[in-house]
């Protein structure tokens, strides 16, 4: 197995509007769709469409999502073994308003997500040691997060942790343990209390993250690229130009993208230049997973 993602599902209740409703106003919108969502989800089956071999560790409810979410899951060709479902809960629900400048609000219910355990990772350990990565979000409780840096340090198990949606209380420290910390620029703001507006808003936050110890500190800022920072050393991808449909997914399709590009040969560059253009090519559809391309698609978006 090249990637174990442990984390979230979610079913994606996703709104198309021309303008969000005021407080206590009701508006007809244009046009809706149920789709197949969750950070964890989300980049386990970007990197599954990739060719890359990934296995996940979720819950799922006892409802009637379940099985499609399972059922989508196999069908992206993501190792389902340990996707199990919490009886008596609800599966995890996202509802997302895309309004008609392509941007994206989202609520989420974590329903079974909140279920995850410490048991789920003990009962998947010997398939996850044999993963060659590990990748995390904080859709799950914080203490299995914690637990599962833990496992994989013990195991040698490089991890990338992706801190979304940000946690203010955040162990700054089991963060500096994981290989790869991933947070987008509102996410960057959130940890460290800075603005980041400007460029060197971003540097300044994310040097404070480096103050703290972290290996390697990758920021996505979506149309402004992204940014790998390690120790004094910067290095920008700028964001592949398209026009964007529905951003919903996107950080999380740069993320499956560059965990599978990183199990291949270790070339940080590479992987973020790849991921930018994967998640560019992401954003020119709707939906979340139902936008991520396949590997053909991918290379017919890289040589136009």
């Amino acid at each position: 197995m090249d990637i174990a993602v442990i984390g979230s599902n979610m079913v994606d209740l996703i709104t198309y509007t021309n303008q969000m409703p005021k407080a206590g106003e009701t508006l007809e919108a244009p046009d809706f769709a149920i789709g197949c969502g969750g950070k964890g989800a989300n980049q386990a089956v970007a990197a599954a469409r990739l060719g890359a071999k990934v296995m996940m560790v979720s819950k799922v409810g006892e409802d009637l999502f379940a099985e499609n979410t399972v059922n989508n899951l196999q069908r992206a060709g993501v190792d389902t073994r340990h996707v199990t479902v919490a009886a008596g809960t609800s599966s995890g629900v996202a509802p997302i308003f895309v309004d008609d400048q392509s941007q994206n609000r989202i609520l989420i219910i974590k329903g079974a997500n909140n279920h995850l355990s410490a048991a789920d990772i003990d009962a998947a350990a010997d398939e996850l040691k044999a993963c060659k990565l590990l990748v995390l979000q904080l859709e799950v409780p914080l203490p299995v997060v914690y637990y599962a840096i833990d496992f994989a340090n013990q195991h040698g198990i490089p991890v990338i942790l992706n801190p979304a949606p940000a946690v203010a209380g955040l162990d700054i420290d089991y963060a500096c343990r994981c290989d790869f910390f991933m947070p987008n620029e509102t996410e960057l703001e959130i940890l460290t209390g800075l603005p980041v507006v400007t460029e060197e808003d971003v540097l300044r936050a994310g040097q404070k993250l480096l103050g703290h110890g972290l290996k390697n500190l990758i920021i996505t800022l979506g149309s402004r690229g992204s940014l790998w920072m390690q120790g004094d050393h910067c290095h920008s991808v700028a964001a592949t130009p398209v026009k964007a449909v529905d951003t919903s997914g996107a950080g999380d399709a740069f993320i499956g993208c560059f965990a599978h590009y990183l199990v291949q040969d270790g070339d940080i560059p590479r992987a973020m230049a790849l991921a930018s253009a994967f998640a560019a090519c992401s954003v020119t559809g709707r939906g979340t997973q139902r936008s991520y391309p396949d590997m053909d698609t991918f290379q017919r978006f890289l040589n136009v």
